[in-house]
């Protein structure tokens, strides 16, 4: 018996619960819960239809709200909880988790509201309560990071005595079809590409201006696309994991397109986090009134909803490690491993595009390695401190199979 509960009802927990439902062998008790349990019931009733007839309960709950959480986990008594809600909420979650007895899993590390900054230090400062209290919690089990930590598990185990460079590159080929839109939800993926840069290069953490790096690359069945330098996560703990790398870079592409309107987006101060108050009409038509309001926040009301871009969504993702090191034989080698995602197949399959789809996949596969008993330890983890075995064979029966390149031009 595995009792599962997830907090989220977004693109990335559709996907999620549809592999969950996928996987009713594994995964015999689910709950799904969110600020808006309609969403939940409309998200159960979606894989329903798709013909899974696994039960699953819904409820509502605040993610911002400690109490709320240790109510909602006391009552249904989890063993794990699947966190895809807002990154905001990691720290009460675990909060929650730690009072209840609940093991942990979430896609993204804490940053706070009022900050665009993340790191990694306030989750791991969780360790030693995790390891008292004889809990598992798994950081950042999404696709990146997530899976490209996985992956360079994977090289580590296999094929590198010593890893020198690594640079994770992500290029999503896809057309939406909407003059600027986000592949997840807009304030995360604001606040993501436009804060400073920043790679590790012996044993030093260096900041650039954001996007002031960038390189063309090429990328399989896609072929050559700007990439831009970004700051991203799981380069914290890799670097830390495996300290044989000297240097380690995240890189992204960007449309003209896309780069155009995130500049607008900025000049007019639609990307800023702090309140700020203009006059608003009263509903009577009476007055106005001083009414405050975060600008990223409301840009994110009225930009499309990334839920909602899967249907004419084109194209694929590329995803994954390039990495060069002193290999098993003692010689100089690159590898180059990456999956390759279908957005039409992905909504196929659950209703979302392909960028959902890469997140929710391994999200699930997170939790399955929890309950079947081959990621457990007490204390809090990055995926890459568990064995990427068992994982790797999964991502290529789940969805997100794997390719690999040997001693090819890396192009860095």
């Amino acid at each position: 018996m595995a009792r599962i509960l997830m907090i989220g009802a977004g693109g990335v927990a559709t996907v999620a619960a549809f592999k969950i439902a996928q996987n009713a062998d594994v995964f015999t008790e689910f709950m799904i819960a969110s600020r808006r349990k309609a969403k939940c019931d409309a998200l159960v009733k979606s894989i329903h239809d798709k013909g899974y007839d696994m039960p699953i309960e819904t409820a509502q709950v605040d993610a911002d709200d400690v109490e709320q959480l240790k109510a909602l986990f006391s009552s249904y008594k989890p063993e794990l909880v699947v966190n895809l809600a807002l990154p905001y909420q990691d720290l009460t979650i675990m909060d929650a988790c730690l009072a209840c007895g609940c093991s942990y899993l979430d896609t993204a590390n804490y940053e706070p509201k009022d900050e665009a900054h993340f790191e990694y230090s306030w989750q791991w400062a969780y360790k030693e309560r995790f390891e008292q209290a004889g809990l598992t919690a798994i950081l950042g089990c999404g696709f990146d990071p997530g899976v490209s930590g996985i992956y360079t598990a994977y090289a580590a185990k296999h094929h590198f005595k010593e890893m020198q460079q690594l640079d994770i590159v992500d290029c999503n080929a896809g057309d939406h079809h909407h003059a600027f839109a986000t592949n997840f939800n807009p304030e995360i993926n604001i606040r993501e590409i436009t804060q400073k840069g920043l790679y590790y290069k012996d044993g030093q953490w260096l900041e650039t201006e954001p996007l002031e790096i960038h390189r063309t690359l090429t990328y399989p069945n896609i072929g050559p696309r700007e990439s831009y330098l970004l700051h991203h996560e799981e380069l914290e703990s890799l670097v830390k994991n495996y300290p044989t790398i000297r240097q380690a870079r995240f890189w992204m592409t960007f449309g003209e397109q896309y780069l155009k309107h995130l500049d607008v987006i900025q000049n007019i101060g639609m990307s800023r986090i702090d309140e700020v108050e203009y006059e608003a009409p009263l509903a009577d038509g009476t007055g106005t009134a001083r009414v405050k309001i975060v600008p990223l926040q409301f840009l994110k009301a009225v930009l499309p909803n990334p839920q909602e871009l899967g249907e004419n969504y084109d194209g694929e993702t590329s995803i994954g490690c390039r990495i060069r090191g002193i290999g098993n034989d003692g010689k100089e080698h690159t590898y180059y491993i990456y999956n390759n995602c279908k957005h039409q197949e992905a909504y196929k399959e659950t209703g979302m595009q392909g960028v959902s789809y890469t997140t929710g996949v391994p999200a699930m596969i997170g939790a399955m390695m929890f309950v079947k008993g081959l990621w457990r330890k007490p204390g809090v983890w990055n995926v890459e401190d568990f064995d990427p075995d068992p994982f790797m064979e999964q991502l290529n029966s789940q969805g997100l199979p794997w390719h690999e390149v040997f001693d090819g031009d890396l192009e860095l």
